[in-house]
Order: structure tokens, then C-alpha cells, then sequence
């Protein structure tokens, strides 16, 4: 059986929260929330004792925090927090799954809070269970299949499953955007060639590496920008200097960082 809530707001806040829950109090029950919003949304300092939480933004990037360390996870990958553990979660994007389960994903046995790979199977029975019309017997079958399309993400940058060469530098890169490493730098750790590298990035996003790498950096800065200064967001997603990241934030967006912050993206849109 599911339950479904239709909750309105006020801005900043989730517009609209629907729950699905099915076996609810069992140890093989799962809570899916669909969160829609037009502005970031703040999971503070959330700390949930009894069940495991999974987030994922399929459409946009997750600011995260836990312990000292703030990092960014996107599309491709969730985020997992092992029940009783703190973290801090801001999302952008209008659209967050967040998934609460009594029992630990086989493939992250171990992993107090961090990034997770998740399976496009995986991510399509969340989508599945998140919606009408799913009787128990099915949304068991589909906890099953995201249970095991979890896995904890690798810490080293390794050709893994569910991609090429660009798809792994990509899910390295939107972790860490600030991160430096060159085209040719990237190449070597995955023993290519740059050019092959670079084909493989315009054919799987259609731009070349350091094209990818600005949008991402900015896409990013959009998830701190109202709650950091824009000194300290330029440094957090790579930019040498926080002139540097306020000409390419105009040239994206049509507006400064301060402006985007201040009036929030409606004001702002991609030329």
C-alpha cells in the first residue's frame, strides 16, 4: 500500500513533497519522497536514527556535506548516509528522490555516508515506485533491483562499469569540480591518448572537455551561491579567482553571482 502527500510550502522549501511508502515498519519496507521545487532546498544537519537515506537528483547537482568535507554529486550517482550519521544535503535542479530503507544495499556494507554509483535500472524502479498505481508485490520486486544496483563509488579513477573514458572523468569531476587535473593529465590515469579522450567526451556530451568542465563548475555554484560567499563558491568550484568565476557566470546566465543569488533563477537564464 502507498501513501501519498501533496504539500505546498513556503519559498525555499519544497513546492510540492509526494510519499510513497510500501511495507512500512518491516525490515523490507522502502519510503520514496519526490520533492519538486523552484528554489534550492536545505536538508540541514539531518541526522535520522532509524532508517538509511538515499538522495538523488536526477536532473541537477547535490551540494553535501558531512564532517569537515563538502563535496557535489550529480545525476549518475546518489548520495547514502547510514542511519544515525549527520549530513548536510542542498539540492537544485526541481526535482529530488529521496529513499529511506531499514536494511544496508549489499554494495555499501561499510559506507557511513557518501557517493554511490546506482545502476539506470536501479534509478528507473525509484522513478517507478515514486508514482501511482504500484501494488506491494511489485514495489518488492522493485526494492529488490535497487538494492542491488547500489554500490559505494571508488575513490581512485578507474574504466568502471557504466561508461567510457569521458563517463569516468566526468563522475570523478563532478565530485570535486574544483579539481585541476588537465585533459592530458586525465588521459594518462586511464591510459589513452587526449585525442581519444576528447572524442569521447564530444561524442558522449557533445562539447569538448573544457566546456563540460566550466558548465559543470557553474551548475554547481548555483547549488551554494544563496548560502556562501561568492568568494568562497569560486573557491569551491575551481576557479582561481572569484573575478574569474563572476565573468564566466555572466557570460553563462546573463547575470553576476550576486545578482542570481539575490533574485534566485528565475532572473537568470543560459544565452
Amino acid at each position: 500500500m502507498s501513501l501519498r502527500g501533496h504539500v505546498h510550502t513556503v519559498a525555499g522549501d519544497p513546492a510540492v513533497c509526494d510519499e510513497y511508502g510500501y511495507r512500512l515498519g518491516r525490515p523490507d519496507g522502502i519510503l520514496v519522497l519526490h520533492y519538486r521545487f523552484d528554489e534550492p532546498v536545505d536538508f540541514t544537519e539531518r541526522r535520522q536514527d532509524l532508517l538509511h537515506q538515499i538522495y538523488w537528483a536526477p536532473a541537477g547537482m547535490l551540494a553535501v556535506r558531512h564532517g569537515n568535507q563538502t563535496g557535489f554529486i550529480g545525476p549518475t550517482e546518489v548520495f547514502w548516509a547510514h542511519r544515525a550519521v549527520t549530513h548536510e544535503i542542498r539540492a537544485d535542479g526541481g526535482v529530488l528522490y529521496r529513499v529511506c530503507l531499514r536494511e544496508i544495499p549489499a554494495g555499501l556494507v561499510g559506507l557511513a555516508a557518501g557517493a554511490a554509483t546506482i545502476t539506470p535500472e536501479a534509478a528507473e524502479q525509484i522513478q517507478r515506485l515514486a508514482g501511482p498505481g504500484c501494488d506491494e508485490t511489485e514495489a518488492a520486486d522493485s526494492r529488490v533491483r535497487i538494492m542491488a544496483g547500489l554500490a559505494a563509488t571508488a575513490a581512485t579513477v578507474s574504466l568502471g562499469a557504466g561508461g567510457g573514458y569521458a563517463a569516468t572523468v566526468a563522475r570523478a569531476l563532478t565530485r570535486d569540480p574544483a579539481d585541476p587535473t588537465s585533459l592530458g593529465e586525465w588521459a594518462d590515469r586511464l591510459h589513452v591518448s587526449t585525442k581519444t579522450l576528447q572524442r569521447d567526451f564530444e561524442r558522449e556530451y557533445g562539447m569538448a572537455y573544457t566546456r563540460w568542465r566550466t558548465v559543470l563548475r557553474l551548475k554547481a555554484s548555483r547549488v551554494l551561491l544563496d548560502r556562501h560567499p561568492v568568494t568562497e563558491v569560486a573557491h569551491l568550484v575551481g576557479y582561481a579567482s572569484p573575478s574569474a568565476f563572476v565573468a564566466a557566470f555572466a557570460r553563462e546566465y546573463g547575470c553576476t553571482p550576486g545578482r542570481h543569488a539575490t533574485r534566485r533563477a528565475p532572473i537568470c537564464h543560459p544565452g
